[in-house]
């Protein structure tokens, strides 16, 4: 298998030596079905990331998934055969868990289930749900991994966020990668409604903020740039990777084909178009 640039990346791109990655999960180390259980692992995903263990090259998971804390969700890939420690998974609500600590964020509202709102409690911030006593009375409304998700919802965040509360998500993103193709992304739906509704700004702690990146390269130590970000989406991993001067690597094994990936802007251009997922270790010095 060989790697591809993909031409005409932007010119803002440099390529750095590269001494952590951060894998995204679906679509590119596995695709699960649509309720997030049954994972089938992508070709050459547990190799790679067993190849860097054995190296000593750090590495972490970044999903924009939700619905479960870090720790269950590494313990799920585990049994799925990815060696991924419970420090090395991350999703977005342990990004917002610090920012929301760092901003003087005390209660929260969380619109998703009781997953979405595990890494927040554990930082020591109260979150309410739907219905509890004054659910509406909080600093901030969260939206995250929420299938149940319904209009007495939806009022009780708008009636926060008119009252003060500032709006965080933890995704942007319309579609993710599963076994059965693309499917839409509950966060996205949600998000849309409540931005129409409030006019709210949104806090976006998942990919591709820069919030996202800066905590990947606080966990593995090492700068951004010196960092490889692989996934499959030109709108999430690629983009966050150019906003932070990383290296963009793009698998064809998720919601974009290698004919996509070269006709996309050169925002969303990845550095490098790879056909197996252990094509990565090639550009290790």
């Amino acid at each position: 298998m060989t790697t591809t640039p993909a031409h005409s990346a932007p010119a803002s791109a440099a390529t750095h030596e590269i001494r952590g990655f951060m894998f995204d999960v679906d679509g590119t180390l596995l695709l699960s079905d649509r309720s997030l259980k049954n994972y089938q692992l992508l070709p050459g995903a547990a190799e790679t990331l067993q190849a860097l263990q054995d190296r000593g090259i750090p590495y972490v998971l970044l999903t924009n998934g939700s619905a479960y804390p870090p720790a269950e969700q590494a313990a799920k890939l585990r049994a799925s055969g990815l060696a991924v420690s419970d420090e090395q998974m991350l999703t977005p609500s342990s990004i917002t868990a610090e920012h929301m600590a760092k901003s003087g964020v005390k209660r929260v509202l969380v619109l998703g289930t009781r997953g979405v709102g595990h890494a927040l409690n554990e930082q020591g911030i109260e979150t309410t749900y739907t219905g509890e006593p004054r659910d509406h009375e909080v600093d901030a409304v969260y939206v995250g991994w929420h299938p149940d998700c319904g209009m007495a919802d939806l009022e009780s965040a708008a009636k926060a966020i008119w009252a003060g509360a500032r709006l965080y998500a933890a995704s942007d993103v319309p579609f993710f990668a599963t076994r059965q193709g693309r499917t839409i992304g509950y966060t996205y739906a949600i998000l849309g409604a409540l931005k129409r509704l409030t006019k709210a700004p949104v806090i976006l702690t998942g990919k591709p903020s820069l919030h996202a990146l800066r905590f990947v390269a606080k966990r593995l130590k090492v700068p951004m740039r010196h960092i490889a970000v692989v996934g499959d989406d030109p709108v999430v991993e690629v983009l966050m990777a150019h906003r932070g001067g990383a290296t963009s690597f793009a698998v064809t094994t998720g919601t974009t084909s290698r004919e996509e990936w070269l006709s996309q802007p050169h925002t969303h251009r990845p550095m490098h178009i790879i056909d197996h997922l252990s094509d990565v270790l090639s550009h290790l010095k």
